[in-house]
Formats: C-alpha cells, sequence, structure tokens
C-alpha cells in the first residue's frame, strides 16, 4: 500500500503544471510591422509557459503597468516609455535600430534594470558585407553616411568590409542641410552607398532625394528594409518583424532566465528590384541563391 502511495504521490509531482510567466509587451504604434510582431509572438508563445499581455504606448500612461516577469518593448517609443518607469525587471528591446538603443541606454543610465537586452534592426556586419560581395561581387568601393553621433559605427565597418576585399568611403552629415551635398560628395568616389538603420538620415521625406541622386549618379544603393527596395533601392538585407518576434520566443524559451547580451537579428531576409537593376544595367543572382551563398559564411558568434 504504501509503495502505491509513493508511486502516486511521485507521479502527481510530474502532473503538476508549469509555473506560467508573464511578460508584458509594449508596441509603439498599432502600424502593420507592430501588428506583424506582435501576432507572430503572440501565435509562437501559445504553447509555452509565457502568458502575454499587451498595450500600447499610446494608451499606456492611462493604465497601470501589468504584473510582469519580463517587458519586451517594441520600438524605440517603446523603450522610452518603459525606461521612463524605471523597472526592477528585465526588459528586452526590438525592432529598433541600434543606435536609438544606445542612445535610450545612455539618456537613462542612472536608472536602467539590472537585465537590459535588446534585437536591433541592424544586421551584422560581417553579414553585410558578405551581402555586398555576393550580390555586386565587380564593385568593390562602398560608401556610407553617417552623423557625428554614428562616426563611432565607421571603424568596425571598415573592418567587415575589409574581411570581404572591399574598401569603405564615408561622408558626414547631420541628416539635415548637409545631407544632399555630403551625398554628392560621396557618390562620384564609390560604386554602391550602403544604407544603414539611421532614421536621422533616411528619414520618410529623405529616402525620395536621395534615391534620386543616386540613380542620376548610376549609382545603386543597397538598404534595410524591403520597403525601401519597393521605393527604388536595387536590394536590401533585413530581418522582418515575424522573424525578430521568432528570435524573440526563443530567447524566452530558452532555460534559465538570463537574457543574452544586445546584438543583431539571427534570421533575415533578402530583397531584391529586378528594374533597378536592368536599368543600372547590372545582372544579379536570385533571391535564393545569395540566401544559399549567406547561410554558407561563418559569421562571428
Amino acid at each position: 500500500m504504501w509503495a502505491a502511495l509513493r508511486l502516486f504521490f511521485l507521479l502527481s509531482l510530474f502532473a503538476l503544471p508549469a509555473r506560467s510567466e508573464q511578460a508584458w509587451l509594449l508596441l509603439s504604434d498599432n502600424s502593420a510591422p507592430y501588428a506583424e510582431f506582435e501576432s507572430t509572438l503572440r501565435d509562437t508563445l501559445a504553447d509555452s509557459r509565457w502568458r502575454l499581455t499587451i498595450s500600447h504606448v499610446a494608451g499606456s500612461a492611462d493604465t497601470p503597468r501589468p504584473q510582469a516577469d519580463l517587458i519586451i518593448a517594441a520600438g524605440a517609443q517603446a523603450l522610452r516609455t518603459v525606461l521612463a518607469q524605471n523597472p526592477s525587471q528585465p526588459v528586452l528591446a526590438t525592432l529598433l535600430p541600434r543606435q536609438s538603443f544606445e542612445r535610450l541606454s545612455a539618456e537613462f543610465a542612472g536608472k536602467l534594470p539590472r537585465r537590459l537586452s535588446a534585437i536591433w534592426l541592424d544586421q551584422p556586419l560581417v553579414r553585410q558585407a558578405n551581402f555586398l560581395r555576393h550580390l555586386l561581387p565587380d564593385h568593390r568601393r562602398i560608401g556610407g553616411l553617417l552623423r557625428p553621433e554614428t562616426r563611432n559605427q565607421q571603424t568596425a565597418l571598415q573592418r567587415a568590409l575589409s574581411t570581404a576585399n572591399l574598401s569603405l568611403d564615408i561622408e558626414e552629415t547631420d541628416g539635415e542641410r548637409s545631407l544632399m551635398p555630403a551625398l554628392g560628395t560621396l557618390l562620384p568616389k564609390v560604386q554602391v552607398l550602403l544604407a544603414l538603420p539611421d532614421t536621422a538620415i533616411y528619414r520618410r521625406d529623405n529616402i525620395k532625394p536621395i534615391l534620386m541622386t543616386t540613380y542620376r549618379h548610376q549609382r545603386p544603393l543597397v538598404a534595410f528594409s524591403a520597403a525601401f527596395v519597393s521605393a527604388g533601392a536595387l536590394a536590401a538585407l533585413y530581418s522582418t518583424p515575424a522573424q525578430i518576434a521568432r528570435q524573440t520566443a526563443d530567447i524566452l524559451q530558452q532555460p534559465g532566465s538570463a537574457l543574452p547580451p544586445p546584438g543583431s537579428p539571427t534570421l533575415f531576409s533578402i530583397s531584391l528590384n529586378s528594374t533597378v537593376a536592368q536599368s543600372l544595367d547590372l545582372k544579379l543572382s536570385d533571391e535564393a541563391s545569395l540566401r544559399r551563398a549567406l547561410l554558407s559564411e561563418r559569421e562571428p558568434k
């Protein structure tokens, strides 16, 4: 009898459900990219131990902050809102450029949570360099625009391009009045313009004149979003909101509670503009071939 009771007790322990954990997802707005991130994350975590509470920045001031074991901030506005509340919980930031994450981390340096991590929109520089090499093997001189606040990225970018046998020319701009003069100085010296995620330079009202100027100089522009390619860039290497959501879910479902260091997306997509390629007399490999080539490269961890 005692053996039967002991067996029943042990089986009961194994039958106990795992403790659910609460995550608060704060979205910067309700536009399509954030909706895609939200729905993918919710679906991916549906059968996990995690339960999501979802809100938007616009309504977050009117409701008390929910109890949560982890906070997920989607977008720069969401991260600003979260950090302003001086949270004690771990915070994972997503869907924002690295420069925005670092700027906000510096701004709230006195009251950051003990654990703060991020999945940036920025692709790993080595992956970006390899993409350029495979995309345009005869184009070795790469140009970029940086602001004084992002000038510190130049050394790492130059090193990554150098490992792919590419060179780098940089022009500095404030993203305002000096933008077009800087671009006019840069383009004659390079074969490709590489656009890095910087919302101060590549704002919606700047994209059309930038594309028109690159086309006038017959220089392809390689960008960081599918929307940029639709607007007239030659190609883009980027991660979709759904891909970043899946990486976020992977982080949450890892054993233990430690967040990884801030870093780039692991999953990526490629978009090409065949019309632009034809107008610039460029022959490109197809997206599947480029993807296979990138996946065959060894990237630093």
